[in-house]
């Protein structure tokens, strides 16, 4: 059987089924020498603000027994300056480019979304939806989904290549938030983001980042990652789904793949292994041989559950 491993989010096309997340390749430099990026099946970039962010205080990285607590605060150079420089960059590496677009208020996604919408080089742009809102008393923008829906819809209007919602699990309903984004005219969703974490150092009583809080990714989030995934697409199962969260091995990928994702981001292993993505691309070409299928789409739907098993919502 002739094997594809290629990927098609109904008309959102990956080469491979594993792509780079947000904020873990950088703008391509920091890992020249270390991997060949072009064994990736694209990059998401670090998310761009509309002006320039230097991020939130140092440290900004802390380990935990599971994973990372992170606080890195969207540092970046702003649109225009990713505009000129980091993603000419990133079109040369030939690889499928998703830019991740985040703000404090509806009218700086607006403001990022016009900028971007006359460039070439962008497969599909991520809304990364986490972020403090400004008009919003400092909540994130996803405590509403009438908000989520809002800037989604926004930047859908204003954007030529497909929208994805990247949401996160501490939703009330993580359903009915895809749906409205869906609605809003979101091509897919991205689940989940990091979650809220702490991490106190006991010996010096004080908290180990500088912005206190951060956010918790690598193995503890993907059971929860997983479940999301599962939820949403059981309940929406035209609707493409880029899973995320914890994935280190070709095993952990597959798990996002059955439980209805149509392609999976890499992150925190990325930093830990550059070739992490190639190699579980590698892994899942593996699996789908030893199983006799053709294609990572046909993973899809194909979850053995009872009659009773089923999680899905109408």
């Amino acid at each position: 059987m002739k094997q594809n491993l290629a990927v098609d989010l109904d008309g959102v096309r990956f080469p491979l089924p594993v792509l780079a997340a947000s904020g873990c390749f950088g703008t391509g430099r920091e890992l020249g020498g270390l991997t060949d990026i072009r064994r990736l099946g694209g990059v998401i970039t670090r998310s761009v603000t509309f002006e320039a962010s230097r991020g939130w205080p140092t440290p900004r990285v802390t380990e935990s027994p599971s994973g990372l607590v992170t606080a890195v605060g969207n540092q970046n150079p702003g649109v225009r300056e990713f505009v000129a420089e980091d993603l000419p960059r990133l079109a040369k590496t030939g690889i499928p480019v998703v830019a991740s677009v985040t703000g404090t208020t509806l009218q700086e996604y607006i403001r990022v979304a016009s900028i971007l919408r006359d460039e070439p080089g962008i497969s599909a742009v991520e809304v990364h939806l986490s972020g403090p809102d400004r008009e919003s008393r400092g909540l994130p923008f996803y405590a509403r989904i009438d908000r989520m829906g809002e800037v989604v819809g926004a930047i859908s209007r204003l954007s030529p290549v497909p929208v994805f919602a990247k949401l996160p699990a501490l939703l009330p309903d993580i359903v009915p938030a895809a749906r409205a984004c869906v609605r809003a005219g979101a091509h897919g969703v991205t689940l989940i983001d990091a979650i809220p974490a702490m991490v106190v150092d006991v010996r010096r009583l004080r908290p180990r980042l500088g912005a206190v809080i951060g956010g918790l990714s690598g193995p503890a989030i993907r059971p929860i990652a997983v479940a999301a995934v599962f939820r949403v697409a059981q309940a929406l199962p035209q609707v493409p789904i880029m899973g995320v969260g914890g994935i280190s091995s070709a095993d952990d990928a597959v798990e996002f793949l059955l439980a209805g994702a149509w392609a999976v981001q890499v992150g925190t292993a990325m930093l830990v292994n550059p070739s992490a993505p190639a190699e579980i691309a590698e892994g899942i070409a593996g699996f789908l041989k030893s199983k006799g299928l053709a294609s990572p789409g046909d993973l899809r739907g194909r979850l053995r559950l009872s009659e009773t098993e089923g999680m899905g919502e109408e």
